[in-house]
């Protein structure tokens, strides 16, 4: 008797190759945003000086001298960036581009924009990144009015893409087996919750208070859009 052949080492990679040679196609939005997101962080890491690298990021922070200065700018300044690192890959800033541009834009903004299309999944992004700070930027003042952050805050450096990638990986539970469902939704409101702070007052840090209102948002669509085809379907032909 003659024993099974053994699969190819090819045939194994080649779903994975596929996938990846398929990804600019199935999703050109994100492709291109992914493109362009590891272009700016090449241009600030390698392309300048660190003084005028920090510069710019402190430009197109969003912190609250900067929206009530440049508030537009500010906004969508801060989505061309992500605060983290490629190459330390036993930081933590490490672990953050992991989540944030790996498993929040390549991914789940990928799965959102191939669902439901380009300008819905930009929504999604947008609406995290976008409503989350200005949430935030409430939290900060009424926290300053009361003592609870230090005054330095309203300088503080805040950019990047990880309220948008929130927003989406919260939103991207539905394209879940159901089994998978309850420990994403864990993971995602639990991984903001592993940096502390020593800032007096009741109140976490900042971003970490940003990055639940973010996922807040982000599973508030998945309430929407079943309650809107219902309230359509009820209408009168």
């Amino acid at each position: 008797m003659t024993s099974p052949a053994r699969p190819r080492p090819w045939a194994r990679v080649r779903p994975v190759l596929d996938a990846v040679l398929a990804y600019p196609r199935r999703a050109p939005l994100t492709f291109a945003y992914v493109c362009l997101l590891l272009a700016t962080h090449a241009w600030v890491e390698y392309g300048m000086t660190a003084e005028r690298s920090a510069e710019l990021l402190r430009y197109f922070s969003t912190n609250l001298d900067n929206l009530r200065d440049h508030p537009v700018s500010a906004l969508l300044g801060s989505a061309l960036f992500f605060d983290g690192t490629l190459t330390d890959v036993t930081s933590v800033g490490f672990g953050g581009t992991f989540i944030t541009l790996g498993l929040g834009v390549c991914g789940c903004l990928a799965w959102a924009e191939r669902r439901w299309g380009g300008l819905r999944a930009a929504g999604t992004f947008l609406l995290g990144h976008i409503g989350a700070t200005l949430l935030t930027a409430v939290v900060i003042v009424v926290a300053l009015r009361h003592g609870w952050y230090p005054p330095s805050v309203r300088q503080a450096d805040d950019y990047g893409i990880s309220y948008g990638a929130q927003s989406v990986m919260a939103a991207a539970t539905i394209g879940l087996p159901r089994w998978s469902r309850l420990p994403w939704v864990l993971f995602v409101l639990a991984w903001p919750l592993g940096g502390g702070s020593d800032w007096p007052g009741p109140l976490p840090e900042f971003s970490t208070i940003g990055h639940l209102l973010a996922a807040a948002l982000g599973f508030a669509l998945l309430a929407v859009g079943p309650v809107a085809r219902r309230a359509r379907g009820r209408r009168p032909v």
